[in-house]
């Protein structure tokens, strides 16, 4: 059995059917993107591996138990920052902890163990207005890490941001990830992005939202700043585009 895994999903709404005998599997520290157009029902999924909503039928599993409709165990970080505007960074961010009972103090003191990996040095004091678009990333990444540690589920979490900020987040949170052996589950609708980050690619097609195919992604050498400009990458980008168009 995976570490995390979803088997035989099916969700409709009023009727109409919108996930259909979906299976996903994530060994542990395993960083996996989800590729499809929208509304293919990868935000469903989302919610279901995360707890938030039930399936009609199937199951989720984390490290053999079964967590289906129980939220609270997977950390689950959506396309917005969503950061209160009220609150400083370092309160932003301690706010899973202050969910789970901790005092204010001593979750202001765990988040500043993180601030510095996080790349969020300084800001501590700073309100979200004050932060530019990766760094209210990097903040929403902690806020979602303190959530839970073993498996974080990202809704197109990289989206908002410009190319160059966006290839600089790429690489430090395959770092972050790496050090922690997170396990990561991620929607994007960007094939670079799916290829570059991926050690493996879901490709979920509709209109009934199910897994159509998977890609491994193969490197002979270290997967720096480079590997988007060598043949392994150039032929999985080409064979991943001739197979959405068929």
């Amino acid at each position: 059995m995976a570490f995390f895994e979803a088997d035989n999903i099916y969700k409709s709404y009023d009727g109409e059917r919108i996930l259909e005998n979906v299976r996903v599997k994530l060994e542990k520290g395993e960083l996996v993107s989800l590729l499809g157009e929208s509304g293919t029902g990868k935000t469903t999924l989302f919610n279901i591996m995360s707890g938030l909503e039930k399936p009609e039928s199937g199951r989720v599993t984390l490290d053999g138990k079964d967590v289906t409709g129980i939220p609270g165990k997977i950390s689950y970080m959506q396309q917005k920052d969503l950061l209160l505007p009220f609150m400083n960074i370092i309160d932003n961010v301690s706010v899973p902890l202050r969910i789970k009972g901790v005092s204010k103090a001593e979750a202001r003191k765990t988040a500043a163990r993180y601030i510095q990996e996080f790349g969020l040095e300084g800001s501590e004091g700073k309100y979200p207005a004050q932060l530019s678009g990766g760094m209210r990333q990097r903040a929403a990444f902690l806020r979602a890490y303190l959530y839970s540690d073993n498996v974080m589920l990202l809704d197109e979490p990289f989206s908002a941001l410009d190319s160059i900020t966006k290839s600089s987040m790429h690489q430090w949170y395959k770092d972050v990830a790496k050090i922690h052996g997170t396990t990561t589950f991620f929607i994007t609708h960007d094939i670079d992005e799916a290829i570059l980050l991926s050690d493996r690619i879901y490709i979920m097609q509709g209109p009934i939202g199910h897994i159509r195919r998977e890609f491994k992604v193969e490197s002979s050498g270290d997967r720096g700043s480079d590997f988007g400009m060598t043949q392994e990458f150039i032929k999985l980008k080409r064979e991943i585009l001739e197979f959405i168009k068929v």
